[in-house]
């Protein structure tokens, strides 16, 4: 299993347009077959820190969403909202392995 962990900078008066923008990837993510986390937005402290957490089977396969996203109609409509409103002001991902007793 590979988690993608993704920190975010937002532009805090755009955070109603994240939301929906997260609330999107969430069910785009599922429907490629990872397991999606959660987007986690600011509440107390940083107003423009978010972060979003998904898990696929194998690195194999979080690569194959990658390139699909690219030609979903579903995905660049996402991805427009964010370019659109420039919510998003910068991004990085890491990506974890997790450990289970």
């Amino acid at each position: 299993m590979i988690t993608c962990y993704v920190k975010y900078i937002i532009d805090p008066f755009q955070l109603d347009v994240f939301e929906e923008y997260g609330k999107r990837w969430i069910k785009l993510v599922n429907r490629f077959g990872g397991q999606h986390h959660g987007y986690f937005l600011p509440s107390e402290g940083a107003n423009n820190v978010a972060f979003a957490m998904f898990s696929f089977a194998s690195l194999s396969e979080y690569e194959n969403y990658r390139t699909l996203i690219l030609v979903d109609q579903e995905c660049t409509e996402t991805f427009k909202i964010a370019e659109d409103s420039k919510c998003i002001l910068s991004y990085e991902r890491t990506f974890l392995r997790p450990v289970f007793e």
